[in-house]
C-alpha cells in the first residue's frame, strides 16, 4: 500500500472511492484498464490518508442529506480495511450526519460494520450491493480468487435480509463460453429469491474489455482454460462489449425469473431507488400527525 493526499472525496453524484487498486484478483476487472489512469500496480492498494477529514467536511456543508456511495471503482472491503477501518470511520460518520448509503461489494468482511449499517437503516436508507457471477463455487475460485465465494456472499445476504437492511445484486459479469449457463444463471436466481433481494441489475450476458484488463483477462484464461483466450479473439476480436450468444434466451429467463418472484429488474427503477434518499423517522412523525 502507499498513502496519498487527496483534494476531494466526494464526486458529483456523491460517490466516494477511499482507496485506489484491490487485491481481490478478479480475472475480468473493468478497474484495471487503463482509461482510469491508475499510475500504480493495482494490488498496490493507493489510501486517501486524509479521506475522512475530507469526508466529514463535505457531510458538515451539504445543503441537502443524501445518499453516500462506495465500491464503483475499488471493493471498499479489501483485507487492507480490516486493517485501518477507513469504511468503518466513513460509516459512523454517515450515520452521525444523517446521511442514506449504499455499497457495492463482493465480501462477506462488511457483516464486521452490520450495526452501523442498520443504525443508518434505521433513521434512513441503507442498501448493500452484492456482485453474484458464479453459481459453481471452484469456478467462482477462479475468476474471483481472492474474495469471499459465492456461497459465502450469499451467506452474507441471508443474514443481511434477516438483519433488515435491502439487498441487491448485481448479476455481472457473465463470460462467454465459461458460465453463460442457464444451470448458473438459475442457480443464482435461486440464490436471490431465498435472500429476498430488492433487485437485480443486469446490463446483458456477458462482460466488457479495454485496454488494460483484456491482457488481464486473457492471461488468465490462458491458465485456467486453455485454448479459450484464442477462441474469444477469433470471435470478438478487439470488441468493448462482448455478448454472449446465449444473450437473448438467458436475459429472457432472468426476466421471467424475476418478475415471477417480485423482484425488481428493470435496471434504471434500480438506480433511481439507490439514488433516493429516505427519512424513515420523518415519515413516521408525518403519519402520526395525519392519524
Amino acid at each position: 500500500m502507499h498513502l496519498v493526499q487527496v483534494k476531494g472525496i466526494l464526486s458529483p453524484k456523491n460517490g466516494m472511492n477511499l482507496y485506489r487498486g484491490c487485491s481481490h484478483g478478479c480475472i475480468y476487472c473493468d478497474s484495471r484498464s487503463k482509461c482510469y489512469h491508475m499510475e500504480h500496480e493495482f494490488e498496490d492498494i493507493e489510501v486517501k490518508e486524509n479521506a475522512i477529514e475530507l469526508l466529514e467536511h463535505a457531510l458538515k456543508h451539504k445543503r441537502q442529506r443524501c445518499m453516500i456511495g462506495t465500491g464503483s471503482m475499488t471493493d471498499p472491503y479489501i483485507p487492507l480495511e480490516m486493517e485501518l477501518g477507513y469504511v468503518r470511520k466513513a460509516l459512523a460518520l454517515i450515520d452521525e450526519y444523517g446521511f442514506g448509503f449504499t455499497v457495492i461489494t463482493k465480501s462477506n468482511r462488511i457483516l464486521r460494520d452490520i450495526d452501523l449499517l442498520q443504525k443508518i437503516n434505521k433513521e434512513t436508507k441503507c442498501v448493500v450491493q452484492m456482485t453474484l457471477t458464479t453459481y459453481d463455487e471452484e469456478l467462482c475460485k477462479k475468476l474471483e480468487p481472492n474474495v469471499s465465494t459465492t456461497r459465502e456472499r450469499f451467506e452474507t445476504l441471508k443474514i443481511l435480509r434477516d438483519a433488515g437492511i435491502p439487498t441487491v445484486v448485481w448479476l455481472s459479469p457473465i463470460l462467454p463460453f465459461i458460465n453463460d449457463t442457464e444451470e448458473n444463471i438459475r442457480g443464482i436466481l435461486d440464490m436471490c429469491i431465498e435472500a429476498k433481494v430488492y433487485g437485480i441489475i443486469c446490463f446483458g450476458m456477458g462482460l466488457t474489455l479495454r485496454e488494460g484488463n483484456r491482457e488481464y483477462f486473457y492471461q488468465h484464461l490462458d491458465k485456467y482454460f486453455p485454448h479459450m483466450k484464442e477462441r474469444y479473439m477469433r470471435q470478438y476480436g478487439n470488441q468493448y462489449v462482448i455478448d454472449s450468444p446465449n444473450n437473448a434466451r438467458l436475459m429472457k429467463l432472468f426476466h421471467c425469473i424475476c418478475e415471477e418472484n417480485g423482484i425488481i429488474h428493470n435496471n434504471e427503477q434500480i438506480f433511481t431507488y439507490l439514488h433516493t434518499f429516505e427519512e424513515k423517522q420523518t415519515a413516521q412523525q408525518l403519519s402520526l400527525w395525519d392519524i
